[in-house]
């Protein structure tokens, strides 16, 4: 296919569907509604199967040069700071699985992936441009040339997915995610700056990992929500502070002053894109939010954006057809997502167990061993690697 190829969409899925593209020798359009490109949000978790797709970008060094590997994924008690497991990482993780860990900034990443594309004679890059009506014809007017397919990458509030018949829809996932970020000094004695930690209760838990890029940590702070929080706001409020505040009640009292403490948290209601069709057959696409957004129980929405960016442009450049090669996308990628889906619905459950299912995590978790707790996360982290 010698035709441009049009995304739509500048996030981490759009950059590296273009990129990947663009090392297959495509022409591509990357449209963006943004004047200019700056990333919401604070930390980001690249597993394995992720570092893999960028290590082959050639994007690793850079990455290397700000993100942290940890020695360790551990699960802790957040009442009694007692650890419930560990999964070794770091050395281990770029052994067993073929590929680093690493976690860093969201602005890290997407400054990483921006100056990749600009240095990529094949993509062009159209910021301020918003998409309505027919896509087609609005991008042809754009970019100067009509697209031979468009991707779109726009994540969950996607308006491309209109032109998708049978698409998924947004519905809120019962859950709300606050962010914020904590200095080194503040989380002394708290947090461990060589692993990524999960503070488990009974309502809500707390993801904790290190951000070299500040000198601190990212907190992912996640609790059950009421339907009213369904609505996109991302602002802070008394009444919502209170709520976040209260399902931490009973906690270590440590966390509970880090939390209480922190410096401009913001609120996100997690919405997710129930199953539906993520192409039309003809020309026009969806990946990553926009196809298949899930909740984050399993750190793995970057990762599944990044993973479809990959194979997609692998199946376009197996193909003469494009038609074929979005059902041979969609089949390839289905059951991974689904597996993943699966996942995160169990973290959810686990993590936020209460009364016997929480002693029988425990008990659980208790019983098995290094290997085991590593065997787990083969199948997710070892996507994609050589054989050995």
């Amino acid at each position: 296919m010698s035709a441009a190829v049009a995304i739509v969409g500048a996030g981490v899925g759009g950059l590296t569907a273009a990129l990947s593209l663009a090392r297959r020798g495509f022409e591509v359009d990357i449209v963006e509604q943004a004047a200019a490109l700056t990333e919401v949000g604070a930390g980001l978790q690249l597993s394995p199967n992720a570092s893999r797709v960028l290590r082959e970008l050639g994007l690793i060094e850079a990455l290397e040069a700000v993100w942290t590997e940890p020695d360790a994924i551990a699960l802790v008690d957040g009442k009694s700071l007692r650890s419930l497991a560990s999964v070794a990482s770091g050395r281990f993780a770029r052994e067993r699985w073929r590929a680093p860990y690493g976690v860093l900034h969201r602005a890290s990443l997407q400054r990483i992936l921006i100056a990749a594309v600009t240095a990529e004679p094949r993509c062009r890059l159209h910021l301020g441009h918003r998409i309505d009506g027919d896509a087609e014809q609005a991008i042809a007017i754009i970019t100067g040339r009509p697209p031979a397919l468009i991707i779109g990458a726009d994540g969950i509030w996607s308006r491309l997915r209109s032109a998708i018949p049978g698409a998924g829809t947004v519905q809120f996932s019962g859950n709300v995610a606050w962010r914020m970020t904590v200095t080194r000094d503040a989380a002394a004695g708290l947090l461990q700056p060589d692993r990524v930690t999960a503070f488990l209760g009974a309502r809500a838990h707390l993801v904790a990992y290190p951000l070299r890029e500040i000198d601190g940590f990212n907190l992912v702070a996640i609790i059950e929500g009421k339907e009213t929080d369904s609505v996109w706001v991302g602002r802070d409020s008394e009444d919502r502070r209170r709520d976040y505040l209260e399902a931490f009640s009973g906690w270590n009292t440590g966390l509970q002053t880090l939390l209480k403490n922190a410096d401009a948290p913001t609120y996100w209601p997690l919405c997710t894109v129930t199953d539906g069709a993520w192409q039309n057959g003809r020309k026009t696409v969806l990946i990553g939010d926009a196809a298949h957004a899930m909740t984050p129980f399993a750190a793995q929405g970057a990762a599944m954006a990044i993973e479809d960016a990959h194979e997609l442009a692998a199946c376009l450049a197996g193909s003469g057809d494009i038609g074929q090669a979005l059902g041979a996308f969609e089949a390839k990628r289905r059951p991974r997502i689904a597996q993943v889906r699966r996942r995160a619905a169990f973290n959810r459950f686990a993590y936020h167990a209460r009364g016997p299912f929480r002693l029988g995590r425990n008990i659980v978790l208790s019983m098995k061993g290094p290997e085991a707790l590593a065997a787990d996360f083969d199948w997710l982290y070892g996507y994609g690697a050589p054989e050995r």
